[in-house]
């Protein structure tokens, strides 16, 4: 489960666990001079990364169904679309 934009007091947060990580040497000591969070930083990526790849492979996994729908649309046009007041 991903924990983003969300309050949490210490007794609450997910369990973490050490891990090694190779960075870009000039984005980690930009990063430290700036005073970033490194680890948190790279878990906020880490998260966006799995966000965009769910996504992916939804649409993937989806691909049929999808163009099936549009192809539906294309050739009916869009269900209750006399209902529209615009």
């Amino acid at each position: 489960m991903i924990y983003e934009g969300t309050s949490m007091n210490e007794h609450s947060r997910p369990p973490r666990r050490a891990t090694n990580i190779s960075l870009d040497t000039a984005l980690l000591a930009e990063a430290k001079a700036l005073g970033v969070n490194i680890s948190r930083a790279c878990e906020k990526g880490l998260a966006d990364q799995i966000r965009v790849s769910r996504a992916q492979r939804w649409q993937e996994e989806n691909r049929d169904a999808l163009a099936s729908s549009n192809a539906h649309v294309e050739r009916e046009g869009l269900p209750l679309s006399r209902h529209r007041a615009f």
